[in-house]
């Protein structure tokens, strides 16, 4: 690779492109892939604090409090306190539940479009090499 093409620049792109495939998907959910993927977490963890959740998908907590409080707004996760009132602790609502089950083969089919484009061994390459960063 030039001196002159950023590994950022070209990652970024990359993520733009990609993400707006699963957007695209998940748009008649009303969700966006940043929304469903932290679903999909609350959903592994629950009930989860905002802090656990941060460090699992490796964001700051105010990002991720933000980012609940819009999936509160959408009624998808209800926002309450664990034991000693002072975390807040996130689980999901039955509207996230069906957003969940309604975007799983939506979501499959995106992996599936991607996988399919890149051929097998291309599509493993990348999981490696994203991994190794």
């Amino acid at each position: 690779m030039s001196n002159d093409t950023c590994h950022c620049t070209l990652l970024r792109q990359a993520t733009r492109k990609v993400s707006s495939y699963y957007d695209e998907a998940l748009a008649p959910l009303g969700v966006n892939i940043g929304q469903f993927s932290l679903l999909r977490n609350i959903r592994r963890m629950e009930p989860v604090s905002l802090t656990d959740l941060a460090h699992r998908v490796e964001l700051d907590r105010s990002t991720v409090g933000r980012n609940a409080k819009v999936l509160e707004r959408l009624e998808l996760i209800a926002i309450g306190h664990g034991e000693d009132h002072r975390e807040a602790v996130l689980t999901i609502a039955e509207k996230g539940r069906e957003v969940l089950e309604r975007g799983a083969p939506l979501w499959d089919g995106v992996q599936d479009e991607i996988d399919a484009r890149l051929g097998p061994e291309k599509a493993e390459q990348l999981q490696e090499l994203l991994a190794a960063l």
